[in-house]
């Protein structure tokens, strides 16, 4: 168990380029001190949804425009632009993420547009089923690529030591789709780990009606 736990935290510490948070103020130890989240977490607002078709089923994304505009902004660009059509789910960290919109077959890189703000800040929490960007290092590095959390990763989220992985959307349907997804055969690739032994396609990613949600 005690294995466990500390193979999960350090899952956290790299979850995508590099993913090792950075940015904030320094303490007087040189650890990032963040300003805490004022007033309490919002309720996360679906406001807009998509259905992202991969070569092993469909899954159901909504996101929220009114909390994370940036993070949502991003994701609809490059959706219009059909960016994602095509790309990989290229990381796969079983009990952590699966992780896509970066790379075509063969693991080549696709370059994306400018990076946007880090949004981690609002308070949405890195849960299970929830849908984030993912970064470099630097804070405000996020461009194209996201992950979705497998398991609740609280390690990821914004605090006073961490400028946190930004939570703009969730699964709305098709868990068990992201769930098989995350228990695939892994391997290295040249210098990426946790590539999918067999290629995972996302095919298409498209607007899609949003269903009536329970208040």
């Amino acid at each position: 168990m005690k294995k466990q736990i500390r193979e999960k935290l350090a899952l956290g510490i790299l979850l995508l380029l590099g993913l090792t948070a950075c940015g904030g103020e320094e303490g007087s130890n040189g650890a990032i001190v963040n300003p805490p989240v004022t007033g309490p977490v919002p309720e996360m607002s679906i406001d807009a949804c998509f259905t992202m078709i991969t070569s092993l089923g469909e899954v159901g994304l909504g996101i929220d425009s009114r909390h994370t505009p940036q993070s949502a902004a991003n994701f609809i660009g490059y959706v219009d632009d059909g960016f994602y059509d095509g790309t990989l789910i290229h990381r796969v960290i079983h009990n952590f993420i699966i992780q896509g919109g970066g790379f075509t077959s063969g693991m080549v890189p696709k370059p994306g547009k400018a990076p946007i703000k880090n949004e981690a800040s609002v308070g949405f929490s890195n849960l299970r089923g929830t849908l984030a960007m993912a970064r470099a290092r630097q804070s405000d590095s996020a461009t194209s690529q996201f992950f979705i959390n497998t398991l609740d990763n609280p390690q990821l989220d914004y605090s006073a030591s961490s400028e946190g992985y930004a939570v703009f959307g969730r699964v709305l349907s098709g868990m068990e789709v992201v769930d098989q997804i995350g228990i695939v055969a892994t391997t290295r690739v040249g210098d990426y780990s946790d590539v999918p032994l067999e290629e995972i396609v996302i095919e298409r990613i498209a607007p899609s009606e949003c269903p009536m949600l329970e208040e």
